[in-house]
């Protein structure tokens, strides 16, 4: 068994002490199962960047290349079936399920693969502005399918959610009693700006039981829940919770719950920024499990202990009428629940939802969509995407977009998915993959026809058959009508102020013969004071909306990054680059145009396929990357493979964890691959047979499960090799030297007979 290191204790016994709660409590908590190996806690830094594992074999340095060797040993290091798969030994997301698992757990090492990349990304307007909101209740088949494998899974069918530009609050629902949000979806979240909450929840009379135990008693208690939860959310780093106690009370506990309520609100806004705690309408003041539909004086202690409150479904506009004196200055603070399923008697539902949209935006509430998956699990698969965008675009009048606020934007319209995998237009694999945490920023979907002239339109589609850059790409299609020159598309709102020059970049492929003109175009604000340069104004009723010339070479200075500027690309991708000089501007909206071919008078009809949009500030080119340092080996697991014929040696499988050190903000993922040698090499002699290296997945922390890989057996008395880069992906989006790249091998001999 690997030794598991210096354990730092400080910050377990500071919260040791917060976490004395009743007799009954400590009684739990000391009858919890004991462990079969030391937990390597977490010391009160930055999640995810903890000290990495103990590797079990020796260590030397070869090269400046960290080298492992190891001895093949069929006899596995045990892992804990709670963050690993049993089977696989794959790292999955993880809940809880009763009170005395949310007071054992204490931050381990081990959870690293569940920690996100980082908070949410700036976006305008924010959650304080007051604007009625949008949230999304994720609930679908009991929660933790094919999303809690956390570097991907096969999957061929699985549900994806790409409106994010719609919404503000996306909370991850089961009726487990915590519900930590898969990591994936947090990453995927975060990305657009939209905040992330678990779910507490208690039921039946299990739930009476549990709410006893921590509520019936003193603070002491109930303050160990809550700065049990708190803890997860900085941990974790997603974003708070939503609160749903669905069975009754009795009057000691309910008297406890505002209590309860305020200290997780204050301790999670001191511990996370831009922390929420929400509250379901279930549970009244008497204790009673009576559902409202409405926030009114049986419930309204709750909403004022509190950041919000999520309505039952069952409402007519009567409530939502009768709320608005409950609510006050706080409108945006009701949100007003939706079932999709449309279940009971509710207004709306389905491809309905719509009408429930405008009658709470009438009055100027949030809306809280409780399981809008209803597209995927009831509808056909097969017609998933179309039924999908046919949802939300129902929903559009009624759901404000959201604005980008920061650089680097850059996105490949990957979806997380594809039936194939592509690196700047080069297939590396073929087959199904889901991988969430890979979702790049999403556009603004759905149809956009011109004004004055119905034949005019352009529509936006996500599509699997071709990519740049991941697993998808953004289909465009439309029509340009005759005596109108050209017809434009806006894909992104952004607020950003903007540097004193900024490279963009567009990847795109024209589908047929057509001829057809494509071109990006920006909008800036404060155009009093606004002074662009490179770029010319469209006309004078516009004068803040720009097309920039494109680059036919890339500036000296950035061509290490961009050296492919107006050059057509493998698979027929064309690159168009730009560089656009700024002072005192706001960058507000990036459109795609299309403009008719020279001479032509006709309709012209055109199938655009977009595969990358960059906007960088190019002084960000200039400044040295980061190195990944210290790739490090551990958790290994070796399994016989079956001969591949009769007279050879069979394989091995070899399932191993590295870690490494990089500076987290500057990266969008790492990419993971492996060179395999063929086995009898000596060591420090490096590869046999030097090959490409194989493309093996991607992280979204410094670490990453390798699982079931299949490498040469080493010959008698000779060592086997193979050997692991790290591939950093900069959030500019460009490729990295391979010398900027980290590296380790391991030397793997068999046991002496």
């Amino acid at each position: 068994m690997e030794a598991a290191g210096p354990v730092t204790r400080t910050a377990a016994r500071r919260r040791d002490r917060r976490l004395r709660a009743s007799a009954t409590l400590e009684e739990q908590r000391e009858r919890r199962p004991g462990r079969r190996r030391p937990r390597r806690r977490w010391a009160g830094g930055r999640a995810g960047e903890s000290a990495a594992p103990s590797s079990r074999g020796s260590r030397i340095e070869e090269d400046q290349e960290a080298v492992f060797r190891e001895v093949v040993s069929f006899t596995p290091d045990p892992l804990p079936d709670r963050y690993y798969d049993k089977d696989t030994t794959k790292p999955i997301s993880f809940y809880l399920s009763s009170l005395e698992e949310l007071l054992a757990w204490t931050p381990d090492v081990e959870e690293g693969f569940n920690v996100a990349l980082g908070p949410p990304e700036c976006r305008q307007p924010p959650l304080s502005s007051g604007r009625p909101r949008t949230l999304i209740c994720h609930d679908m088949m009991g929660g933790y399918l094919d999303d809690k494998f956390i570097q991907g899974s096969a999957a061929q069918t699985p549900y994806s959610f790409y409106h994010w530009q719609y919404i503000d609050i996306f909370v991850y629902f089961s009726h487990h009693t915590v519900t930590i949000p898969p990591v994936s979806w947090t990453n995927a979240a975060h990305r657009h700006g939209v905040c992330m909450l678990g779910t507490f929840i208690t039921e039946w009379k299990k739930g009476e039981q549990l709410c006893e135990a921590f509520l019936a008693g003193d603070a002491r208690s109930h303050q160990a829940v809550a700065d049990q939860l708190v803890l997860m959310a900085q941990f974790f780093r997603f974003d708070g919770w939503l609160i749903n106690i669905e069975n009754s009370l009795s009057l000691a506990a309910v008297g406890n719950l505002p209590h309860f309520l305020r200290y997780l609100t204050a301790r999670l806004h001191q511990q996370v920024p831009r922390g929420l705690v929400l509250w379901y309408d279930s549970v009244v003041s008497s204790g009673q499990l009576r559902w409202q539909d409405e926030l009114n004086q049986q419930n309204r202690v709750f909403f004022d202990s509190c950041d919000g409150f999520f309505t039952n479904y069952n409402w007519r506009e009567e409530h939502l009428e009768r709320m608005l004196g409950q609510a006050g200055e706080r409108l945006a603070d009701v949100y007003v629940g939706v079932d999709v399923f449309a279940r009971g008697s509710v207004v709306g539902g389905r491809f309905d939802t719509d009408k429930s949209l405008e009658l709470i935006r009438k009055h100027g509430f949030s809306a809280a969509l409780f399981a809008p998956g209803w597209v995927y699990e009831c509808l056909e698969k097969a017609d998933f995407f179309q039924n999908q965008d046919k949802f939300w675009s129902l929903l559009e009048r009624y759901l404000p977009t959201h604005s980008i606020c920061s650089l680097p934007f850059v996105t490949s319209f990957c979806l997380g998915m594809g039936t194939r995998r592509v690196c700047y237009g080069q297939e590396e694999a073929v087959g199904p993959w889901y991988h969430p945490n890979a979702q790049e920023i999403q556009p603004l979907f759905g149809e956009h026809r011109l004004e004055g002239d119905g034949r005019g339109w352009v529509k936006t589609h996500c599509c699997l058959a071709d990519a740049w850059n991941g697993g998808s790409s953004l289909l465009i299609r439309g029509v340009i009508p005759p005596k109108v020159g050209n017809v434009a598309v806006r894909l992104f709102s952004l607020q950003v102020p903007v540097p004193p020059k900024i490279f963009l970049s567009l990847v795109y492929k024209l589908e047929g013969p057509s001829a057809v003109g494509v071109a990006l175009e920006l909008t800036t604000g404060d155009a009093g004071s606004c002074h662009v340069g490179g770029i010319m104004m469209l006309n004078a009723e516009t004068s803040s909306r720009h097309s920039p010339r494109p680059l036919r070479v890339p500036p000296t200075k950035l061509a290490r990054w961009v050296g492919r500027c107006g050059q057509q690309l493998s698979g027929g991708w064309v690159q168009r680059c730009y560089e656009v000089s700024l002072r005192g501007c706001l960058l507000q909206d990036l459109f795609v145009s299309f403009s008719r071919p020279p001479g032509s008078q006709e309709e012209e009809n055109f199938t655009c396929r977009l595969g990358e949009i960059q906007v960088v500030d190019a002084n960000s080119l200039l400044a040295p990357l980061p190195q990944v340092q210290a790739v490090t080996i551990s958790h290994v697991r070796w399994q016989a493979a079956a001969s591949e014929g009769e007279g050879r040696p069979a394989g091995l499988r070899l399932s191993c964890t590295l870690h490494w050190s990089y500076l987290l903000p500057h990266v969008r993922c790492f990419r993971v691959h492996c060179c395999r040698g063929t086995g009898g090499g000596s060591p420090g002699r490096g590869l046999s047979e030097p090959e490409k290296p194989t493309f093996l997945g991607l992280a979204f922390i410094n670490r990453y499960r390798i699982v079931d890989l299949a490498v040469a057996p080493a010959g008698p008395g000779r060592d086997g090799r193979v050997e692991f880069l790290v591939e950093p992906v900069p959030k500019e989006g460009f490729l990295v030297p391979r010398a900027e790249w980290g590296r380790a091998a391991m030397l793997y001999s068999m046991p002496r007979t």
